[in-house]
């Protein structure tokens, strides 16, 4: 997979459609800067260190119930045989909580993955064994259906904070989390191109990366207020939009889409908690 680094976005207030132009074209060529912009180091593995990983994945547990807050930081502490939080342990607040979230279910994807495209299809009705007679699910399926039941895999990750869900894009539109929150959008975006088995290393590795980024924000924000059963209506949402995926205007509309619901969200549930905003 090719690397990346975190970039610097930072959208200015504004309305009527000049600015949400504005603030589409800003955001997506964020989301390229941070597919396109290379590292030249790669951190150690594991995004956390042994002790935060042991507060977060603790903290992690009470997220449906409290929250990426700092009531759930505390008790995940407490859990983890911590007296108190120490801004030395975990130093972003709720933001890592939010962090491990994104990072630990990505990283699911690709044990997921196999088990998915590697499962043997139903057998023959000649008797033939499923790998005789037709291989593996996975090489039954194109790369975009590949890619397609990735991200749907991805997005099903969140039903259980789902409802907790606005609260986190709230402190994710803040903008100094703006840029890592990107940078982690993209590094899924390409991880399940990756995964798919997309090999292309022509021009289209960055706009089909770029692309799938507005798509999967688009699709996770439109997921926060589905009620169907099973989410039925936001997989037609994610197939609905990577039809679209030809159209250049199609991208810039979901990324669009994007940056005003999320400051739309967080505005709302920062006055929610009393914000003068």
């Amino acid at each position: 997979m090719a690397p990346h680094e975190s970039v610097r976005h930072q959208a200015g207030a504004g309305s009527g459609p000049a600015s949400a132009v504005i603030a589409a074209a800003s955001a997506t060529a964020a989301v390229v800067v941070a597919l396109t912009t290379p590292t030249t180091t790669r951190p150690p593995p594991g995004a956390f260190h042994s002790a935060e990983r042991q507060i977060l994945s603790a903290a992690y547990r009470h997220v449906p119930e409290h929250g990426f807050t700092h009531k759930a930081l505390s008790l995940g502490a407490r859990d983890a045989g911590y007296l108190d939080i120490s801004t030395n342990v975990v130093p972003e607040g709720p933001f890592s909580l939010i962090k491990y979230h994104l990072v630990s279910k990505r990283e699911a994807l690709a044990p997921r993955s196999a088990e998915i495209f590697n499962a043997p299809v139903a057998a023959a009705a000649d008797g033939a064994t499923p790998d005789t007679a037709a291989g593996s699910r996975g090489q039954l399926l194109t790369v975009p259906e590949r890619v397609e039941r990735l991200t749907w895999e991805r997005l099903l990750a969140n039903q259980h904070v789902i409802h907790r869900w606005q609260e986190a894009l709230a402190v994710m539109a803040q903008p100094s989390r703006v840029p890592a929150s990107l940078h982690e959008l993209a590094l899924l975006s390409d991880e399940i191109h990756h995964l798919a088995g997309d090999l292309a290393v022509d021009p289209s590795w960055y706009t089909k990366r770029a692309s799938l980024s507005t798509i999967y924000a688009s699709s996770e924000l439109f997921m926060t207020n589905d009620r169907s059963a099973g989410f039925g209506d936001t997989r037609a949402f994610l197939r609905r939009r990577l039809d679209e995926t030809g159209s250049l205007a199609g991208a810039l509309g979901s990324i669009g889409q994007w940056v005003g619901f999320t400051a739309s969200a967080g505005l709302n549930v920062l006055r929610s908690k009393g914000a003068r905003i």
